[in-house]
């Protein structure tokens, strides 16, 4: 038993002694920059392991960056793996995702991820903006930016005035409602009033570089016209009943001929 024991006791100290570690756990680097993302390890029982790197996409995909002594086909030329890390020469924003350094040998393992943001500024965002819109009908204003990392936040404008995330704090904006999604992009009228008439753009941002917005467009809320929609309906009906009559006058007094007469 005792010796069971001892022997229990050596292998979790040769395992405990099997460590990888890092000191990037989060990388933050400038697209078209060299980056180093670090990983050191321990091992007493192995001091030759086995190190690959692999990459694990936003998207759920992982396949390997470095395998067995060598860079794969897509890495070929870019990475460079040396004593305490893998170097980028130059990173784009296909590089983004979490690297995993993988220490193994004498069928043991150890992990150290790092997560690699390539920074990428903002470009002008597709706004989508309404020019007129109906009163009292829910309406959703849309801004995104395909290309910021890390992805963008945004702020909407009116008539060139940042509109505030909660508008019944601030008096010029009592007599609004409306609801705004900075993450998702979207200013939502749940139900359009007149004193929602004005220019609207929004602005995407991050960290990466300046600001860009899109092209102001005005919106313009209107009031739907039942007198004239009922006028017209009204309009149409006499213009039918006068169609009909015309046709049966027209019938009775013989201007058109009966359906017999005509294949006679």
């Amino acid at each position: 038993m005792i010796i069971f024991i001892f022997l229990g006791l050596l292998l979790h100290r040769a395992e405990s002694q099997f460590i990888a570690s890092t000191t990037t756990p989060l990388l933050k680097v400038k697209e078209n920059e060299g980056a180093d993302l670090k990983c050191t390890y321990t091992s007493d029982f192995n001091p030759n392991p086995r190190v690959e790197w692999s990459l694990k996409k936003i998207q759920g995909s992982s396949f390997y960056v470095y395998y067995d002594g060598q860079p794969t086909d897509p890495y070929q030329g870019r990475v460079t793996q040396y004593t305490g890390g893998l170097r980028f020469n130059s990173v784009t924003r296909d590089d983004i995702g979490l690297y995993v350094c993988t220490v193994a040998g004498n069928g043991h393992s150890a992990e150290a991820k790092i997560n690699l943001v390539v920074l990428v500024p903002p470009s002008v965002p597709f706004c989508s903006i309404p020019a007129s819109v109906q009163t009292s009908s829910q309406v959703t204003l849309s801004c995104f930016d395909k290309d910021a990392s890390p992805p963008a936040t945004y702020k909407w404008y009116k008539n060139g005035e940042p509109l505030p995330e909660d508008p019944s704090k601030f008096t010029a904006y009592k007599n609004m409602t409306y609801k705004i999604d900075i993450n998702k992009g979207t200013l939502e009228f749940p139900a359009v009033a007149h004193a929602d008439n004005g220019d609207y753009y929004c602005e995407a941002s991050n960290e990466a570089g300046p600001s860009k917005s899109c092209q102001a467009v005005q919106m313009i809320p209107y009031d739907l016209n039942v007198g004239g929609i009922v006028a017209g309906v009204i309009f149409a009906l006499l213009a039918v009943c006068v169609l009909v009559f015309g046709l049966w006058f027209a019938y009775r007094k013989g201007y058109i001929p009966k359906m017999s007469e005509r294949y006679v």
